[in-house]
């Protein structure tokens, strides 16, 4: 029991952990607090499938163009939506404010569009679902391999966050944003960056739920949620914390469902979201390190 709750948690938290580095970036870089992330992951997530029942594609073959037009379409909508907001907010906290009402907006532009091409039935596909043994417990393969994806992702984005120049100019935006173009950073190009590749990684994300859930096209704001709860609890901009909070909401809503009641694992996420807000603020491993 307490075997399959640990690894079961650990697999479904790497899906977590995967969908909020990206939310992570955006937030923690650029500062726009984007609500139709969930969309942009669910459209990913219908793309993967249709190009398996269309063209037999398999998910993982189709990750790499999911994941570079995941990459444009978030460097598209910073450029046309999100820099104006950059301009006209100038420099003061009011982009968050309007961030979070353009992208509402906008969570409902991407929803419209994938009513429309996909329709409200819920959709998922037969990939790779056989059980595999670990550690004495069946776990579908598929959920090893988006766990595989996550642990891939995550280590590539610290790595290279701590290691490279590209990586201390977007810590350095993150941290401090008005001193950044005193050394020649540019800022803007850095927060579009940040953003685009955030959207990358939701698309990621998209690719990775779509080889073992089952979704609607109403489902994003699901997964916009875990995301933010998974970014609070981490800390904001933190990606190690993120990684981290992650695996522990995965630990967490599998026992509860596991020992308590499946219906309840909701209800417990957001009792952990808002016991942080309430007494640690900050996050459980820091903001912006």
């Amino acid at each position: 029991m307490l075997m399959t709750t640990l690894i079961l948690g650990l697999v479904l938290g790497g899906t977590y952990a995967l969908l909020a580095l990206g939310l992570t970036l955006q937030y923690g870089i650029a500062r726009i607090m984007n609500l139709a992330y969930g969309e942009l992951t669910l459209a990913a997530a219908f793309l993967v499938v249709a190009f398996f029942q269309g063209a037999g594609l398999s998910p993982l073959l189709s990750l790499p163009a999911i994941a570079l037009a995941g990459y444009g379409a978030g460097w598209l909508l910073y450029q046309v939506m999100m820099r104006p907001l950059v301009a006209r907010s100038g420099g003061s906290g009011r982009l968050e404010v309007d961030s979070i009402l353009a992208t509402f907006g906008l969570l409902f532009l991407i929803q419209g569009v994938l009513l429309v091409s996909f329709g409200a039935d819920f959709t998922s596909i037969s990939y790779l679902d056989r059980g595999v043994s670990v550690l004495g417990v069946s776990v579908a393969l598929n959920r090893l391999i988006a766990f595989g994806i996550c642990i891939l992702a995550g280590t590539a984005l610290v790595t290279a966050l701590r290691t490279t120049s590209w990586g201390l100019r977007m810590r350095a935006v993150a941290l401090t944003p008005g001193s950044a173009p005193l050394v020649g950073i540019d800022v803007n190009r850095v927060a579009r960056q940040g953003f685009a590749l955030g959207s990358a990684l939701a698309a990621i994300g998209g690719a990775s739920v779509s080889m073992y859930q089952t979704f609607s096209a109403t489902d994003g704001v699901v997964f916009t949620m875990k995301a933010l709860v998974i970014v609070i609890m981490g800390g904001v901009g933190n990606v190690p914390g993120a990684l981290a909070a992650g695996f522990a909401l995965g630990l967490l809503e599998t026992f509860v469902a596991t020992a308590i009641d499946p219906g309840l694992t909701l209800a417990a996420t957001f009792a952990i979201f808002l016991a942080v807000l309430l007494w640690r603020p900050q996050g459980l491993f820091g903001a912006r390190s």
